[in-house]
């Protein structure tokens, strides 16, 4: 074990100003270190398994965090799960990498479980040997959150009034993410995903409210809120981009209220937008329940596209999708982020594309943050592409300089590799 603070490449900054690397191989575990401070990390920490990382951690001086544990699992002594539940509030430990040469499902195991069973913020999973592109990859996720509200848990979800004052004052806006076509890099569509602009927070992602809006009367308000503001800018985007197309994401109760299903299609109507132009997400699970396929049912007929969102969560996809109307399959990013890394990810991927082929709906590949997962994307034959590699979701003023800006690295992105 050693408690020396080693220097970092440069003066601390972001996310990493120190690190804790838990590994019982000192090969391996002198590889992530030099990863670590290659990441311009002030001091790197060090222990062969879970009850040195912790003696280290008690003599660490009062008030004193560490920004990042990264731990192997199978280590002599206590494993790296059992050091990840010893930590508790006892220690400052704001965010956790966990990484394992053993079977890719172990690592998914990590991943599964609640985030409420984590203290420390769980950034993902790699396989070993880690690189410097994977670890980078989980960095980029911490950036724009801040340490101190990491470590103080989970902000709570806003009151129903919060909402209801916030839906009045107009604060809930649609920020807008690209969908790429892999075969020729050209903007297919976006994705509308709903923001909260708090007056004093700032922009807050739908993890603050959307928990508390469903299944309250104020879904459907919110929900035509989003449509309303979201059709109004595909109105100015059709004039440049006619083939462009929205998809827009609906709740369970939005689906079983057949009232709900008229005004949305008035809502439209009132705009002049074609229903071929719109596509409306739902998950597995919202339609499971008998009521929510009569709605969506009822907006196939009318022409809408129509999105199974979350694909291979849910314990029945396959049937669900076979017996649903659906003409888009997005495949979630569980198993596309990573998936040219591990093999389990992969099989599911491959399983999935191959399902959508069969039904001849349009595959989406949710997640792609690297561009080993787009060239695997690619390869498998999916036909569009969404995440951070093409782009962040953004306002929608922001996608036509987006586009012109953008357009030359998705062509190249797009050839295949020589």
């Amino acid at each position: 074990m050693s408690s020396e603070l080693r220097p970092g490449a440069s003066p601390p900054g972001g996310l990493l100003h120190s690190a804790l690397v838990v590994e019982d191989s000192v090969v391996q575990r002198q590889h992530v270190v030099e990863l670590v401070q290659s990441l311009h990390c002030a001091c790197v920490l060090e222990a062969s398994n879970g009850l040195e990382a912790l003696h280290l951690l008690d003599g660490l001086p009062a008030g004193q965090a560490v920004s990042l544990l990264i731990t192997d699992i199978d280590m002599p002594g206590m494993d790296g799960i059992e050091l990840i539940s010893q930590l508790g509030d006892r220690y400052r430990v704001d965010n956790l990498i966990v990484m394992s040469a053993r079977d890719p499902r172990l690592l998914e195991t990590v991943e599964s479980m609640d985030a409420a069973d984590f203290v420390p913020r769980l950034l993902g999973t790699l396989p070993k040997p880690v690189t410097l592109a994977g670890l980078q990859r989980l960095l980029e996720r911490a950036k724009g959150r801040p340490v101190a509200a990491a470590a103080a848990g989970p902000t709570p979800a806003a009151c129903l009034e919060d909402i209801r004052a916030a839906l009045d004052g107009g604060q809930f806006v649609p920020y807008f993410q690209p969908k790429v076509s892999l075969a020729t890099g050209q903007l297919k569509g976006v994705e509308a995903l709903a923001r909260w602009q708090h007056p004093e927070r700032g922009l807050l992602g739908p993890q603050h409210f959307i928990g508390r809006i469903e299944g309250s009367p104020l879904m459907a308000r919110f929900t035509l809120a989003m449509v309303e503001q979201s059709l109004k800018q595909l109105v100015q985007w059709l004039r440049a981009m006619p083939a462009l197309t929205l998809s827009v994401n609906l709740s369970a109760d939005d689906l079983a209220d057949q009232g709900f299903i008229g005004r949305l299609t008035e809502l439209v109507n009132g705009h002049d937008v074609a229903p071929s132009s719109l596509t409306w997400e739902v998950t597995e699970t919202m339609v499971m329940r008998s009521a929510a396929m009569v709605g969506l049912a009822r907006l196939g007929l009318k022409g809408y596209g129509l999105s199974m969102d979350d694909y291979g969560i849910g314990y029945s996809s396959m049937q669900t999708l076979s017996r649903s109307p659906f003409t888009e399959l997005k495949i979630d990013r569980v198993f596309v982020d990573g998936a040219s890394e591990r093999a389990n990810r992969r099989a599911i991927l491959i399983s999935s594309l191959d399902m959508g082929r069969r039904l001849g709906v349009t595959t989406v590949g949710e997640g792609v943050e690297t561009e080993a997962d787009w060239r695997l994307l690619q390869e498998l034959g999916c036909d569009t592409a969404q995440g951070y590699l093409i782009a962040k979701p953004m306002p929608g003023g922001e996608l036509l300089a987006w586009v012109r800006s953008s357009r030359a690295r998705l062509r190249t992105l797009a050839r295949p590799p020589a």
